[in-house]
C-alpha cells in the first residue's frame, strides 16, 4: 500500500460551482497509482466540495439559487456578519453540503459516473484562493 498526499489551490471569481474534476484527475495521475481511495478536503468554512451533474450546465444555475434561497443573504436574520452580509449565508450553505469526498480509484481512474463532476462551490461573493487536501490511499 502507497500513500500520496498534496495540497491544491483553486482561485474562484466569485460564488458558483467551479467544476474541478481535471485538475483531481491530474493530481491523481501524477500519483500513479492503479487502485484505491482519494479523499479530497476544503479547508474552509465557507466553501465545499459537490459531485454533481457536469452534462447539463443548467443544473449548475439551478443548485445555486436553490441555495440562495435556502439561506439568504438577509441582514436582520444572522448575528454573525463579520465578513458582510453573505458571511453568515456562506457558513450555512457549506453546513449542507460537504467539505469533504471521498472517492475510488478503479484501473488508474476516479470512479465517477458518466454524469459526475467534481466541483468546488464557492459561497461567498468576492474571489478567493482555495486550498484543497488531497490524500490518495492505494496501489
Amino acid at each position: 500500500m502507497r500513500q500520496a498526499h498534496g495540497i491544491i489551490e483553486v482561485d474562484t471569481c466569485g460564488q458558483g460551482l467551479i467544476e474541478i474534476g481535471d485538475v483531481i484527475a491530474a493530481w491523481v495521475a501524477a500519483a500513479d497509482m492503479r487502485n484505491g481511495l482519494l479523499t479530497i478536503f476544503c479547508r474552509h468554512t465557507s466553501a465545499s466540495l459537490l459531485i454533481q451533474e457536469n452534462a447539463a450546465p443548467e443544473v449548475r444555475g439551478d443548485i445555486e439559487r436553490y441555495f440562495a434561497r435556502i439561506a439568504p443573504e438577509d441582514p436582520v436574520a444572522y448575528v454573525h456578519d463579520h465578513e458582510g452580509p453573505d458571511d453568515m449565508p456562506a457558513h450555512l450553505r457549506a453546513a449542507l453540503t460537504q467539505v469533504q469526498l471521498s472517492i475510488p480509484l478503479i484501473d488508474g481512474g476516479l470512479a465517477l459516473g458518466i454524469w459526475q463532476g467534481i466541483y468546488l462551490f464557492e459561497h461567498r461573493r468576492r474571489p478567493h484562493r482555495r486550498s484543497l487536501a488531497l490524500h490518495l490511499l492505494g496501489e
